[in-house]
């Protein structure tokens, strides 16, 4: 099982557009899903450290895990909803399944631990979870256009950057 989770999240980091369709056509992936998501929060959490201690491990881990769901229901959103192609079919598991995935790139950001390399690391791991989210909202949502799921990917992740900078911004003043 564990081998099965790390052989997904290796190909998902690689960019295989056909682990994205198999998770998608996969309903019993969504425990997997979570776990990549789980996994990768962790990861920025303890990248965190340097910057917010322990308490900063449990922050950075809960606006990862938050953020994959507003990022999710945004591409879902915007995807399926505001951007549709003709064969398109609208399915917010399926997009949770792949965009799950999509988050394997961000274990690299355990690697923030190492002194004076967080930021470059963390700029690495945004970037790559990007791509991956693009490959993963055109097989998801059924596009025949990588443009259209960038556009999608890259406008979702900009209004979840806002909306948790937000909380952060309000939870910081309280």
């Amino acid at each position: 099982m564990m081998s099965d989770l790390a052989s997904r999240m290796l190909r998902a980091a690689r960019l295989e557009a056909g682990l994205y369709n198999e998770v998608k056509a996969d309903e019993g992936a969504m425990g997997q899903a979570v776990s990549v998501v789980a996994i990768s929060s962790v990861a920025a959490g303890l990248g965190s450290f340097a910057r917010g201690g322990p308490a900063g491990i449990l922050v950075a881990a809960a606006l990862a895990l938050v953020g994959w769901f507003i990022w999710s229901l945004l591409v879902y959103v915007i995807g399926a909803k505001v951007l549709p192609e003709p064969q398109t079919v609208p399915d917010f598991p399926a997009v949770l399944r792949t965009q799950g995935f999509a988050a394997a790139p961000g274990a690299i950001r355990v690697l923030g631990l190492l002194p004076g390399i967080a930021g470059l690391v963390f700029l690495i791991a945004t970037l790559w979870m990007i791509a991956a989210v693009i490959v993963a909202v055109r097989q998801a949502l059924n596009y025949g256009s990588t443009w259209r799921a960038a556009v999608v990917s890259v406008l979702g992740w900009i209004l979840q950057a806002l909306i948790t900078g937000s909380f952060v911004y309000i939870a910081g003043r309280g």
